[in-house]
């Protein structure tokens, strides 16, 4: 491909102070003053086809145009927000239904017993444990780690006896993480920091040390310079970074590897792929001093993932043969594919496992909710566990000593609730259910199935008040994803139980791309298929208009990441579709995502514009960047990133929204909210939560003529 940036240092000197300038834009309901974006020449050369990127350099995300961008768009979003007459009423009801204590399941460490919980509006959950007399002590408190609520709690990883824990933390959201190691008992730090640690899990080999995995740093940006060289180390406790082994990737090239320990901690198991699908397998036998990584599996056609084993007899789950999955064994000493025997053969329903007790543990998802089946580790059922109701179950895992294990239970209208459960004598009960003032009694919740452009049959749940009027009138959020083998089940949110009680609609459609009905349904929305992901969308929309719940005039599509790119797509290709549009932390450059961080691993799903004529000219056709037309009025848009996002980098977003300003026609607002130290979502205090979710919501109702908000 031919680049030819023309753009240089002088230009920049020359108009520094001339990058981001203002005009006076009319809105629905107030003047808006956008910062207007300069537009630089900058060609990319796809096969012939020269392309414009007239914001390329917004791309730059140490530059100082790109930070006086960034802050003269928020003083704009925020002065128009600030003006919505509920906004803060908003706020103020969601903060306050926020405010309530948060528990998780427990679970056993040597010998203590942890769990996190949340008092209501702490920014971080704190991780407490118990002594076996029952005393509870702060063992992790997230809070403390920053003034401003900024620095997250990641992974945190016990030692196999339970005496010493590794704990990565992320800083303003960003996912390059530092690693903490703790004495248990005395709880002092070890001298032991790793800094630059990126897609990891932290895996002990008994007390010696920790398998984890990052990136040489790049060159350039840390937050969007291309990283692909996935490599697997291990450190020793009491010796410092520079001298880790590198154990896996230093020869072949990987973008993800992931290292895991057995529980028995004889087996040492890496996962190495190149894509978010497909990967090989490679074991070693830690008993034997001179035990080399066998390779299981040869190439990245299915997914193989170790779930447990029981001496050299391991227990694979994977979709080899099986696009919903299946749970396969095979012994150590011939672990060949055409070895693997079935344990638990392929079904219609996708299946997901846990294992805790000596069990396994069937999680079926059947139309996107979940039903339960234990099994023992010859395949033999032992029980369908009744489940509180129809919605989502995860849990279901421990060691195998554990004579209790605990599952989680929710929907869009149950707040999670934590189960015991013993699979032993197959008795469930319930463990601890919050306190909300929240009547799940008062709504609806159901499923319905419609039929999208091509005819394909796709479920959606909707949910709603009781008694509320279908009238074609009422403010409906729409929300899909739509990729990457992930599969929207129903779960409750603070945010969402809002939107119910200010009389919206919920309705969330499970698309294609998703992992709902397996491999299949993933692969009928990727690459050259990509549009069935849109026509999905668009086919739910127009079914909540002909079924009354809702109209045009009162409908907002909603997605983030993967989601975020399914709204641009839809809202350029069907701007009348609806009134409102939220692109969250979204891929939106089709043409140059692979070329940022970790973007190239997202292939398999998108495809990239390098790989041949066609795929460039498809990605060009729904790209949301290069899809924006002037003279069309596109809906009422927010778009939301983070300046720390270094999963999807905000350049994204920053280019889409000046591609809407220059280009909107009418008076809907379009407007870009970008959180400062703030990353792709996970680890985002709660105040900026709240503060976000509501400023969301009042855009959207504000941009439907709601002046007020109902009484209840």
């Amino acid at each position: 491909m031919k680049k030819i940036a023309l753009i240089t240092s002088l230009f920049f000197m020359a108009n520094s102070n001339a990058q981001v300038r203002l005009v006076e834009v009319s809105a629905k309901s107030s003047q808006i003053v956008y910062p207007k974006t300069t537009q630089v020449k900058h060609i990319d050369t796809y096969f012939g086809t020269e392309i414009d990127d007239v914001y390329h350099w917004l791309e730059d995300d140490k530059s100082k145009e790109t930070e006086e961008w960034v802050k003269a768009q928020n003083v704009v979003t925020n002065d128009y927000l600030g003006k919505i007459p509920f906004r803060n009423e908003l706020k103020e009801k969601m903060t306050k239904l926020w405010n309530y204590e948060k528990i998780s399941a427990p679970f056993v460490e040597g010998n203590y017993t942890y769990y996190y919980k949340n008092n209501g509006l702490q920014n971080q959950s704190v991780l407490y444990r118990q002594d076996k007399k029952g005393v509870e002590q702060v063992f992790l408190d997230p809070n403390t780690f920053s003034k401003d609520g900024t620095t997250s709690l990641d992974n945190v990883s016990f030692s196999k006896d339970g005496s010493l824990v590794a704990y990565s933390i992320s800083e303003s959201g960003s996912d390059w993480r530092k690693v903490i190691f703790l004495d248990v008992i005395t709880m002092k730090k070890k001298t032991d920091i790793l800094i630059d640690v990126k897609f990891s899990g932290l895996s002990w080999k008994g007390n010696e040390g920790i398998y984890y995995s990052s990136y040489d740093k790049p060159k350039g940006s840390e937050l969007s310079a291309k990283t692909e060289q996935h490599k697997l180390y291990f450190h020793k406790l009491g010796t410092i970074q520079k001298t880790d082994k590198v154990i896996f990737g230093d020869k072949e090239k990987y973008r993800y590897v992931t290292g895991t320990v057995s529980e028995d901690n004889n087996y040492l198991t890496i996962s190495a792929a190149n894509s978010t699908s497909g990967n090989e397998l490679f074991i070693q036998d830690l008993k034997n001093p001179k035990g080399t990584l066998v390779k299981i599996n040869e190439g990245f056609d299915y997914d193989v993932d170790v779930i447990d084993n029981v001496g050299s007899k391991i227990f694979l789950l994977t979709n080899y043969d099986a696009p919903n999955k299946k749970v396969v064994a095979f012994d150590m000493s011939n672990p060949s594919p055409n070895k693997w025997e079935d344990v638990i053969s392929e079904t219609q329903n996708v299946l997901s496992v846990s294992t805790g007790s000596g069990y396994i543990f069937a999680n079926y998802l059947r139309d996107a909710v979940s039903y339960v089946l234990q099994y023992n580790y010859d395949g033999k059922l032992v029980s369908q566990i009744e489940l509180p109701g129809v919605g989502t179950v995860s849990g279901f895992s421990g060691k195998k000593e554990d004579k209790i294990l605990y599952y989680s239970f929710t929907n869009y209208i149950t707040p999670g609730s934590i189960y015991s459960y013993i699979p032993g004598r197959q008795i469930s009960d319930l463990y601890r259910r919050p306190k909300i003032e929240f009547n799940s009694d008062d709504y609806i919740t159901k499923q319905v199935f419609y039929n999208s452009k091509d005819g394909t049959r796709v479920p959606m749940i909707i949910t709603y008040k009781k008694g509320l009027d279908l009238n074609g009138k009422n403010p409906t959020i729409l929300y899909g994803y739509g990729g990457f083998n992930i599969s929207i089940t129903p779960s409750f949110g603070i945010a969402n139980a809002i939107w119910l009680q200010n009389n919206g609609i919920l309705a969330v459609a499970n698309i294609r791309g998703g992992g709902e009905y397996g491999k299949k349904w993933h692969d009928m929305g990727t690459k050259m298929e990509k549009q069935n992901v849109f026509d999905d969308f668009i086919a739910a929309a127009e079914y909540l208009f002909k079924e009354k719940y809702t109209s045009s005039d009162y409908l907002a599509l909603k997605g983030g990441s993967n989601g975020g790119l399914l709204v641009g797509a839809v809202m350029t290709q069907r701007p009348d579709l609806a009134r409102v549009a939220l692109p969250a932390v979204g891929v939106l450059d089709m043409l140059r995502y692979h070329t940022f961080t970790a973007g190239a691993g997202w292939a398999y799903d998108y495809g990239t514009a390098e790989e041949s004529k066609e795929m460039f000219q498809y990605l060009l056709k729904y790209s949301p960047v290069h899809n924006v037309k002037k003279g069309v009025q596109y809906p009422a848009t927010l778009i939301t990133t983070g300046d720390h996002d270094d999963r999807v980098v905000p350049a994204h977003s920053f280019k889409f929204a000046a591609q809407l300003q220059e280009a909107q026609k009418g008076d809907f607002p379009t407007l870009i909210r970008i959180d400062v130290k703030s990353g792709h979502g996970a680890g985002k205090s709660t105040a900026a939560t709240i503060q976000e979710n509501a400023d969301i919501q009042a855009f959207t109702l504000f941009n439907m003529g709601i002046q007020r908000l109902p009484r209840y």
